[in-house]
């Protein structure tokens, strides 16, 4: 199993974890973990962009000008794509970009983005991560103590403490055990997760 240090919000270690190593010792499926960073792109966008065709364009029923004889191209419609104030040739028009990839497969590229943070050196585990008040400069203290600048911090559940510290932060994003997905792992330099929230995952994902 993989061994990783325990570190308290001081930066000092405090022990160590013994990582399972079905979730963060997994093989690297690439295929995959690239299917799930587009997924998750392609999700969010709107798809309403549109645009005329020139079938859609009002006007250039009429030809401008006869077939031969007057020295210029032939031209059927003022509407054609060539004619400025016509229609797009290939109008984008709204459609669903979303697309599913199944459970096994999802699971085996969240599995395949932690291996590579451990393998890396980019997974901070902490003994435990708790405020008594809401305090951006606590949490700035804590990401300074353990040298981290760009970091997704992982928390087994709910605390409106930690979320709202770490809400005004650039560079930092706060996730949920049970939300955490590949594009968040990949993006931040570096991971932080409480031991509560790695013993969450390999419940799930083991």
């Amino acid at each position: 199993m993989a061994n990783v240090s325990v570190y308290n919000m001081e930066g000092k270690e405090v022990g160590s974890l013994e990582l399972n190593d079905n979730v963060f010792a997994a093989p690297i499926n690439e295929h995959l973990v690239h299917m799930a960073v587009v997924s998750q792109l392609a999700n969010k966008r709107q798809g309403t962009q549109s645009a005329k065709t020139r079938a859609e364009v009002r006007g250039g029923g009429k030809k401008p000008w006869k077939q031969k004889g007057t020295g210029h191209a032939r031209q059927g419609s003022t509407r054609s794509p060539q004619w400025t104030g016509g229609g797009v040739v290939f109008a984008p028009k709204p459609r669903d970009y979303s697309f599913k990839m199944n459970k096994k497969e999802k699971a085996a590229a969240i599995r395949s983005a932690l291996t590579s943070r451990v393998m890396e050196s980019k997974l901070l585990v902490l003994d435990e991560l708790k405020f008594d008040s809401v305090k951006t400069k606590k949490m700035v203290a804590v990401l300074n103590n353990l040298k981290v600048n760009k970091a997704l911090v992982v928390i087994a559940e709910k605390d409106e403490n930690v979320l709202l510290s770490a809400r005004n932060i650039p560079a930092v994003r706060t996730s949920f055990s049970n939300t955490i997905n590949v594009y968040d792992i990949l993006k931040y330099d570096t991971v932080v997760i409480t031991k509560d929230a790695v013993a969450k995952l390999e419940e799930v994902y083991a």
